[in-house]
């Protein structure tokens, strides 16, 4: 029998957790928490932050961080390695890829950070917006499967669970969904195009975030996130992805309305889970409030999840690993 837990996992307010936040987690019992920079200072006060909230949520609790190199990590110099960003790796041997990804695994796992917010597996497509940008492998949705699979194996071998962003694409968005609600006109089979990354890696035992964006071809009224017609005739059905399906922060403005609402409406749609980053303490316990418990079958894909990370798991030598991407990206493409 699993534990009741709120399908929300939810982000902290600094680098240890408050008399509050402690009882919060105690009471309400969020699925997991999420990570910034904010709550990042040195190593061992990292360490001591992730083993809190394991002493009140349990073990398996997942602690998930963006880190998918470049401009968006949250672990960062001097206590932490620069990590290159996807696009670096365009054209490059698949090797370099995992052998980066690898790398950023094993800084997380040591930290007791298991879910990893990468591959971005969004298209690099010129005239969009760079909120994605060099995020991306490439324009080219092939290579983007190429190196996205090499970074997803790299980052199950070092002990931590990818999560593939943003289905079903985010790469034509003219918009920051961070800002405001992206409106994306492209033809099905344009679209079906951005797709194809996120089907490679559908059956490979990675969550994958959905993309706050309104595709006009797919549903004209709601975006992916919360529309029921996305999420079961696209991303499960058209992409065949039936793994764990984690919403983008409801807390963007992309999205208008009530956290608590938005929670409930995005579970309905499909998603198993929801994430709400602001770490804003009344803000997260409302949408703890709002938000369903977990259905059987979200712990079942969680779990499959955590299987797969399991048996990829492999004895890792960082200096061989270092060396490897190294020179690849030395090498003239």
């Amino acid at each position: 029998m699993t534990a009741a837990r709120r399908a929300a996992i939810i982000g902290l307010s600094g680098t240890r957790l408050t008399a509050d936040e402690a009882t919060l987690l105690r009471v309400a019992q969020p699925l997991g928490v999420i990570l910034f920079a904010r709550n990042i200072d040195r190593p061992a006060q990292l360490r001591a932050l992730t083993q809190s909230v394991r002493e009140i949520l349990g073990e398996a609790t997942p602690i998930l961080i963006d880190q998918e190199g470049g401009r968006v990590a949250r672990l960062r110099p001097p206590d932490w390695p620069a990590f290159p960003p996807a696009a670096a790796f365009e054209g490059r041997d698949a090797a370099a890829v995992h052998a980066n990804a690898a790398l950023i695994g094993m800084e997380c796992s040591a930290l007791g950070l298991d879910v990893v917010c990468a591959p971005c597996l969004d298209l690099r497509l010129p005239q969009a917006h760079d909120v994605i940008g060099d995020r991306a492998f490439s324009a080219d949705a092939r290579e983007v499967a190429r190196l996205g699979a090499a970074m997803l194996r790299g980052l199950q071998q070092a002990g931590c669970i990818p999560v593939i962003k943003h289905i079903p694409g985010h790469g034509r968005a003219m918009a920051d969904s961070h800002l405001e609600l992206p409106r994306v006109t492209a033809t099905r089979e344009e679209l079906a195009l951005d797709c194809l990354p996120f089907g490679a890696m559908a059956g490979q035992g990675a969550w994958a975030m959905t993309a706050h964006i309104l595709y006009d071809a797919l549903d004209a009224a709601l975006p992916a996130t919360l529309s029921r017609a996305v999420i079961e005739r696209v991303i499960r059905g058209a992409i065949g992805f039936d793994g764990f399906l984690v919403s983008d922060d409801i807390a963007m403005k992309a999205l208008t309305g009530a956290p608590g609402d938005l929670a409930r409406a995005a579970i309905a749609a499909g998603c198993d889970g929801v994430l709400h980053c602001t770490g804003v303490l009344h803000q997260s316990a409302a949408v703890l409030d709002a938000t369903p418990f977990l259905s059987d079958q979200g712990w079942a894909r969680l779990e499959t999840s955590r299987i797969a990370m399991q048996a990829a798991r492999a004895m890792l030598d960082p200096s061989a690993l270092i060396a490897a991407r190294d020179q690849a990206l030395a090498d003239v493409a």
